[in-house]
């Protein structure tokens, strides 16, 4: 149910604390987690306590809140949601789920006395409940794509529109390198509105080192170290860059060794994240065709010529066949599971689906087993990619953390 007349009204009964904070806050259809917590790290590293909110979750509820990189504690969530009741129970319209998350957030932020927070944008952006705040310190637009375009629009003109809600006279804006068509809308909007935008410069980025450790790359000419994989992780963190560089300008002390040792220290799980090896095992949330391709590339940028069995879970409302079909030019084998949510698409459904592309096909419908299985059965010198959606990656993430702890002892 689209507006922001309930998450408002929530707010002010518990005293808007929303305006006591300084944020910045981020849209996009891809790498808006990723280009999140590197400024959260980044900030962190500054001396300013930073407040991060994301969704969803992996493994915990409370990942989607932390502060200087720790989770909100549960006695203090609770405290959080118990002020939150009373206002609840006497609102005619009463909030949705991720409405009651947002102003949980706000109020936890407030009370830990937060300098600033990173916002990430649940859905879309004009009519997403973070955007109750008022004008932020900066407004980021990440990777702009097709995705949930029934709820934001058919094309990518109509879903950068709604991305650009978040764009206010008062802040300045950054966007990651966009289609043209993309580029039309923002410049026109940040125009209208008397915004500044920065776009970065891909130009700008010069890969120089990359391996399943990490990636080294220069900027504007300044280099930089990087744990996250794969290419666009480097147009990611160009944005950041220019974050940095926009949040300078209107007066934030953000040294160059805060900015180095951000971007060298941040974790951000389930994206191309390498979680064993002999045999391989990546993990990644990636859910439409945009992310599926980024995979693809990056299963053989890093891993040419080895085999690899692809662990897939989907939601039914995703654009599958086009995920799928990016995926399958790495693809020697498939296993399907059924990701943790009601909107899932059955494995079995799944299993069927994937047969058109003629190679031998498992059905594991627990994400957890489908994980051992495949583990089970793949030599030392394999690759097995978990994908499709982050409704499955914390199951696996949670099973193999576990399986390593096992198998070194502890």
């Amino acid at each position: 149910r689209p507006g922001l007349s309930r998450v408002r009204e929530l707010l002010h009964r518990l005293g808007d604390p929303q305006d006591g904070l300084q944020f910045v806050h981020i849209a996009g259809t891809n790498g808006k987690g990723s280009t999140a917590a590197m400024l959260a790290s980044i900030l962190r590293a500054a001396g300013y306590t930073t407040g991060l909110f994301t969704s969803p979750y992996l493994e915990r509820f409370a990942e989607r809140m932390q502060v200087n990189g720790a989770p909100v504690p549960d006695a203090e969530f609770a405290a959080v949601c118990q002020t939150l009741q009373p206002c609840i129970a006497s609102m005619d319209d009463p909030p949705t789920e991720f409405e009651l998350v947002t102003a949980a957030a706000m109020l936890w932020f407030r009370r830990r006395g937060c300098d600033v927070v990173v916002l990430e944008v649940g859905l879309g952006g004009r009519l997403d409940a973070t955007n109750v705040i008022a004008a932020p310190a900066c407004a980021v637009i990440t990777n702009i794509g097709l995705d949930h375009t029934e709820i934001l629009g058919g094309t990518l003109a109509q879903i950068a529109r709604e991305k650009a809600g978040i764009l206010k006279p008062g802040t300045c804006a950054v966007s990651y390198p966009q289609a043209q068509e993309v580029r039309s809308v923002l410049r026109e909007i940040c125009a209208q509105r008397g915004i500044p935008l920065t776009e970065v410069d891909v130009s700008a980025i010069v890969p120089l080192t990359d391996s399943v450790d990490g990636q080294t790359f220069t900027y504007r000419g300044a280099e930089y170290a990087l744990p996250l994989l794969g290419a666009h992780q480097l147009r990611n963190a160009a944005v950041a860059l220019e974050t940095v560089a926009a949040l300078r300008a209107r007066g934030w002390r953000i040294p160059d060794a805060a900015v180095h040792a951000g971007l060298a220290q941040v974790r951000w799980p389930a994206r191309f994240e390498l979680l064993r090896r002999a045999p391989w095992f990546v993990l990644d949330g990636g859910h439409n065709p945009q992310c599926a391709q980024t995979v693809a590339d990056n299963l053989a940028r890093y891993f040419p010529g080895r085999r690899i069995t692809l662990l897939v879970g989907v939601l039914a409302d995703k654009d599958y066949p086009a995920m799928l079909a990016a995926l399958d030019t790495q693809a020697a084998a498939y296993i399907a599971a059924t990701p943790r949510s009601p909107r899932a698409l059955p494995a079995a459904e799944l299993g069927e689906y994937l047969k058109r592309f003629g190679k031998p096909v498992t059905v594991c419908a627990d994400p957890a087993q489908a994980a051992e299985l495949a583990l089970a059965h793949a030599a030392p010198e394999e690759v097995i990619c978990a994908v499709g959606s982050l409704y499955m990656a914390g199951a696996i993430r949670t099973y193999l953390r576990r399986e390593n702890d096992e198998n070194s002892g502890h």
